[in-house]
């Protein structure tokens, strides 16, 4: 899930930082069992409060928090892990043509976070519940729509192909690890928004622009991983 666009394109947000200086997550630490092993320590680090959880209603007002996980799905290919992401459907009423991890809101029948993500997964992309190895979890994340997001990281071994659901997400792909823990690919940028000035992050891959609240759990994958 991302932050709604207010009536401009992300992309012409004029960049403060264009890379960050901050050294990347050692490739070691990129693999399927060293990851396994950085989710059972207990590192203190910190999350980083961006100007979106600032501004979110969800963060100021506990009483208007919307409920919702997100999977941040990690495929293990033969030689690196990838992420998975998708690009939200044109039609949809928020978030439309974003990209996201798949989630969504929870449900009553939902028992916690990491149901609410395989649920959300599993109708949207088709993730059977079998391919997922649940790690752990990232400090939630509020984003100006209202939403209080639980991102759950997992290890995915695609055992099918996966198949998007076209009333909800337009196209699936995946983005190198390794790229996205490298804060030289992380940028800065602003813009004059109706909650006033506000800074956000953004990782152009190829012809995708990942930004918003997407960008903002992923740095916070980074900083977890780099503590």
């Amino acid at each position: 899930m991302t932050a709604r666009l207010p009536q401009s394109d992300p992309r012409l947000a004029a960049i403060s930082i264009a890379a960050m200086s901050t050294p990347a997550v050692c490739k070691e630490q990129l693999h399927s069992q060293a990851l396994r092993m950085r989710f059972t320590q207990q590192k203190v680090w910190t999350p980083e409060l961006t100007d979106e959880t600032i501004q979110s209603v969800a963060y100021q007002d506990p009483s208007k928090r919307k409920i919702a996980a997100v999977l941040i799905p990690l495929i293990q290919n033969k030689d690196q892990l990838s992420v998975l992401l998708t690009q939200r459907a044109a039609h949809l009423k928020d978030h439309a043509g974003q990209i996201s991890f798949p989630g969504g809101r929870k449900e009553a029948t939902d028992q916690d976070a990491l149901a609410t993500a395989m649920r959300e997964a599993e109708e949207e992309i088709g993730l059977a519940s079998s391919c997922i190895e649940p790690l752990g979890h990232l400090p939630d994340y509020f984003t100006v729509t209202g939403y209080q997001v639980t991102p759950v990281v997992a290890l995915v071994s695609l055992q099918q192909q996966l198949k998007a659901d076209a009333q909800e997400v337009d196209s699936i792909f995946e983005v190198p690890l390794d790229f996205l823990m490298n804060p030289a690919n992380h940028q800065v940028r602003e813009w004059d928004g109706p909650r006033g000035r506000r800074r956000f992050y953004a990782m152009p891959y190829e012809d995708r622009f990942i930004w918003g609240a997407t960008a903002g759990m992923l740095r916070n994958l980074y900083h977890f991983l780099n503590a």
